[in-house]
């Protein structure tokens, strides 16, 4: 029997995973898990970490967990740093001791977008704010720490029939307002979670019939083909038959605390190929989510998911 620990559960991957297991049926005969979120597992709480690793025989985590306020983050970096390193580097060593296989969750913001094609693994990192800084100190604790065949995922524009995202702000906004201004000259590629759940599960799955150890290593993971979020937000109104005008307009046009990466598309070749994962393109994922959307009040998302 393996157990497995999902932190930050009521997140957007976590409640996606979740959804995959209790009602989709989606874990294996020996698969036992453990969803968590910070009133019943805070993360920067080690020892409590710990003590639960231990009572629970724990064999894999999950990192959902994470300060995701891009904004937010540049006049918070004690929590964003606490919550996205601190905490990462225990959960690192943790599994380091008891020797359990981590998979954490990382960004495509770690990128400053001046590339011309889609990042691959090896592509040096630059990020712009503190959140993606914070970010990517969580990343390198991992590698410093070093715990046997850890993984991690980085990904961009996740959004979900859970939470607060994208595509919920815009399907009530679509609904409130006769046209909208979205950003043309950002570029990337939106994630639906719940594929992003599913490669999970499978790459899970695939690890209990693995005995080779291995080091770190680092995944990209995305839904297929490339939008910017006017054309994210004029497919959101398409595919939902509402009538909203959609406006680009620059970034410039639309400031904002943190500086958002103009291309940051991500190379997906890796985990397709080592873990032989189809991925879905991004519209036909969209269209999935959307009928499984129940459009509700936007409760603002204060970004913590430890």
């Amino acid at each position: 029997m393996s157990n497995i620990l999902v932190t930050g559960s009521h997140g957007q991957l976590g409640s996606e995973l979740r959804f995959l297991i209790e009602t989709q049926g989606l874990s294996g005969e020996n698969e036992n898990f453990f969803f968590t979120d910070k009133k019943t597992l805070n993360i920067v709480e080690h020892q409590a970490v710990e003590q639960f690793i231990k009572d629970n025989d724990i064999d894999i985590i999950v990192n959902c967990a994470a300060y995701t306020a891009v904004d937010n983050a540049e006049e918070n970096l004690i929590m964003a740093d606490a919550i996205n390193r601190e905490a990462v580097k225990s959960l690192a060593e943790f599994s380091k001791k008891y020797n359990i296989k981590l998979i954490h969750i990382s960004t495509d913001y770690l990128f400053d977008g001046n590339n011309y094609k889609p990042y691959t693994e090896d592509i040096q990192s630059n990020p712009q704010g503190v959140y993606s800084k914070t970010k990517l100190a969580g990343e390198q604790e991992i590698k410093q720490v070093k715990p046997a065949n850890a993984i991690i995922i980085r990904t961009s524009w996740i959004y979900s029939s859970y939470g607060h995202n994208f595509v919920k702000t815009m399907l009530r906004l679509g609904k409130e307002k006769e046209s909208l201004d979205i950003v043309y000259d950002q570029v990337g590629t939106p994630t639906y979670a719940r594929d992003l759940a599913r490669a999970i599960l499978e790459i899970i799955h695939q690890s209990h019939n693995s005995s080779e150890e291995k080091d770190v290593e680092i995944y990209h993971y995305s839904n297929e083909g490339v939008c910017s979020w006017y054309d994210f937000a004029k497919a959101i109104f398409e595919l939902s038959d509402i009538e909203c005008k959609v406006n680009p307009i620059e970034t410039h046009q639309y400031p904002t605390p943190a500086k958002r990466p103009h291309y940051s598309i991500l190379n997906k070749a890796k985990i397709k190929n080592t873990f032989n994962i189809e991925i879905p393109y991004w519209r036909d994922s969209l269209l999935s989510c959307l009928k499984s959307t129940k459009i509700e009040s936007i409760v603002p998302d204060e970004g913590l998911n430890c």
